[in-house]
């Protein structure tokens, strides 16, 4: 009979199986039996104890539910309190597997509807299992972008029955019970007047106050006051107080992670804490394993804000994980990840090459922050990556008019850096003029100018533009308010002007006026040329005085009348011999040599940058015989004598006319 019983109760966990509980029940005495069934196999189904705190209340199906104190149920991966009873090991696992069924068949449902529906058909409910319905509505209706409830559930008997559990005896609830119900009807109500929510954070308070809340309750409560009360709360500082007090050991990955953001909070008191976060790294570097890619994610969003620059071994080994399952992150997740990578100045070749992977796999369904993310990324760390590079073309090229103006910049102004030219370029350009000329007046005027001269580096250049961007008009847009314009944006305006010059001759259009143009594009601050490698060039100037003999034949850092700096200068005469650097008369041919170390190339590749590249383009367009040094070539030389016949070879060639 009891059996009987047992499976219409359960009639609604059609995943339930009982064979195992049967074959183990036929072992026990047939009262012991009826007994185990009926208070242990499903125990939200029946009263434990009779006594005075049990609470029913009806709803529209004319159910019954009541809660019993002392009863601390917890989802799965959530630490349980132990039971009165001294149950066996056959008993408890049946319980587990009885609660894993609620909470599976609770996920499983995607409306509030589905989710009062459901436990209107259970007879008895532990608080923290209703508090779990409430989380789960929570979720769903977070889900569908708007945190708050329909009419018609928030008024609806079931949803009323719920609350009225809560409300009425907050003291009889369990700790997991009584946060977990305070978190959801936060965020599902959002009213921090509720008669019902004012209930519940003052026993919240309480409990804390009298300093019996545990780990997992004081990360809930703390976050639930955050959103309930902003960052400033106070109560924010006696819960942080009490988890340092706390052995790290006692929490769970999920609470670690929510210590984080609850320090997040306020990163303006992160040097206070900073000893208390140095030994939350430490400790966080084992759990690493064990956190899904959303923890992982909000983790080093976390490490971003409060400054933690001193915990990259944490950050290594995040970046291990993430490369392991990078395919299950979420656009938003791996966005964030992104921008902790990039904070920190983070890459390898491991996560680049999977990212490349990730991306082309996803070509035409990349979410627009993501790409222009991804890229930003590529941009930083000078990372040339042909698949992503391709993949993003494309993905633009198909479904540009899902990209916003700044998007489309952080998008394409890498093909300038990186100095790259996708297969589809053609089209790319066409899809991008497009939308200049259709929404051009959308575009930041910063923004614009730094994506028109990007396209610039890689001659795709934005004639049908210069107009506008030359005219007084935009000039004063891009100063707006400021008193002068910005050092960067003036470079960016004479290399444009100067590009029309050399590289446009067809332009008739406006010019830039001389009081916008600088004298040099070597600055300290945003400069549109890298300055020259100190040790390559001492390598480089000692060959050279071996070659020429002597230091008076050639100058170094000279700045041209046309803003470039040539890193070394070298004068010919009419006959081709070497003039020293000192005379200006009888000059026939200038030789800049353009000594290339690491940094003006891409990472790990021979590839020059975009400006470096514009550079020697227009240095042999303005009259030079351009001569490259490249770092790579020097490095494979292993003496004096190999570096000095490298530089005759370079610079005497048969065909270049020079003696020496």
């Amino acid at each position: 009979m009891a059996l009987v019983t047992l499976r219409r109760n359960l009639y609604h966990l059609s995943d339930f199986r009982i064979h195992g509980a049967l074959a183990a029940l036929k072992t026990q005495h047939v009262n012991h039996v009826h007994k185990t069934v009926k208070e242990h196999l499903c125990p939200w189904f029946w009263s434990l104890h009779p006594g005075p705190i049990r609470v029913r209340f009806h709803h529209a199906h004319c159910k019954k539910f009541h809660s019993e104190n002392g009863n601390d149920l917890h989802p799965v991966g959530e630490p349980g309190f132990s039971q009165v009873h001294n149950w066996d090991r056959f008993e408890h696992s049946v319980k587990n597997v009885d609660e894993q069924m609620f909470y599976r068949k609770l996920n499983s449902f995607t409306s509030s509807g589905e989710v009062l529906h459901f436990i209107s058909t259970l007879e008895t409910l532990p608080d923290t299992m209703m508090a779990g319905a409430l989380r789960r509505i929570c979720e769903v209706e977070r889900k569908d972008g708007d945190q708050r409830l329909p009419k018609e559930i928030l008024e609806s008997s079931a949803f009323q029955a719920l609350c009225d559990r809560f409300g009425r005896n907050p003291s009889d609830l369990s700790n997991a019970g009584l946060v977990t119900a305070f978190q959801a009807l936060t965020l599902l109500c959002g009213d921090a007047q509720s008669r019902l929510l004012m209930n519940l954070e003052a026993e919240c308070q309480h409990r804390l106050e009298r300093g019996s809340l545990d780990v997992h309750s004081l990360c809930i409560l703390g976050e639930t006051l955050i959103k309930l009360h902003g960052p400033g709360f106070l109560t924010l500082d006696l819960i942080i107080y009490q988890l340092q007090g706390e052995s790290l050991e006692a929490f769970t990955p999920e609470d670690i992670v929510t210590l984080y953001r609850l320090l997040q909070a306020s990163p303006e008191k992160a040097d206070q804490q900073q000893k208390f976060l140095n030994k939350i790294n430490h400790f966080s570097l084992s759990l690493v394993s064990n956190l899904s890619p959303k923890l992982m994610s909000q983790m080093l969003t976390a490490l971003v804000v409060l400054d933690q620059t001193q915990a990259l071994p944490l950050v290594i080994k995040l970046s291990k994980y993430v490369v392991r399952h990078i395919a299950r992150f979420t656009s938003e997740e791996l966005r964030k990840v992104l921008e902790a990578f990039i904070y920190f100045g983070h890459g390898d070749r491991f996560f680049t090459e999977t990212l490349e992977q990730h991306v082309a796999s996803l070509c035409l369904t990349l979410d627009p922050e993501l790409v222009s993310r991804v890229m930003e990324y590529c941009s930083r760390k000078l990372i040339l990556s042909e698949p992503i590079f391709n993949a993003v073309a494309e993905t633009f090229v198909c479904q540009a008019e899902k990209f916003s103006p700044s998007q489309t910049a952080k998008l394409i102004e890498p093909f300038g850096k990186l100095n790259y030219l996708p297969p589809n370029a053609s089209a790319l350009f066409r899809k991008l003029e497009n939308m200049l000329l259709t929404h051009f007046n959308h575009f930041p005027p910063k923004t614009l100018l730094k994506l028109l001269h990007s396209c610039s580096l890689i001659e795709r250049h934005p004639v049908n533009f210069m107009a506008k961007i030359f005219s007084p008009y935009f000039l004063q847009q891009l100063q707006g308010e400021e008193s002068y314009l910005d050092r960067l944006s003036l470079a960016q305006l004479t290399q444009l002007f100067l590009t029309s010059i050399l590289e446009c001759p067809f332009y008739k259009g406006p010019k830039l006026l001389p009081k916008f143009q600088v004298k040099s594009f070597l600055t300290p601050c945003s400069s549109l040329e890298t300055p020259m490698d100190f040790h390559l060039y001492k390598s480089v100037m000692i060959g050279l005085i071996d070659l020429l003999g002597a230091r008076l034949y050639f100058a170094s850092k000279v700045l041209t009348p046309y803003c470039y700096t040539i890193d070394v200068e070298i004068k010919l005469d009419e006959d081709g011999f070497v003039l020293p650097f000192t005379i200006d008369e009888d000059v026939h041919k200038r030789v800049a040599l353009c000594i290339d170390g690491p940094k003006r190339f891409c990472l790990n590749s021979n590839h020059l940058l975009g400006k470096e590249a514009t550079k020697q383009r227009h240095l042999r367009l303005l009259g030079y015989q351009v001569v490259q040094i490249p770092y790579y070539e020097i490095e494979m030389l292993k003496s004096r004598l190999e570096l000095v016949d490298y530089l005759q070879g370079k610079l005497f060639s048969q065909n270049s006319g020079g003696h020496w």
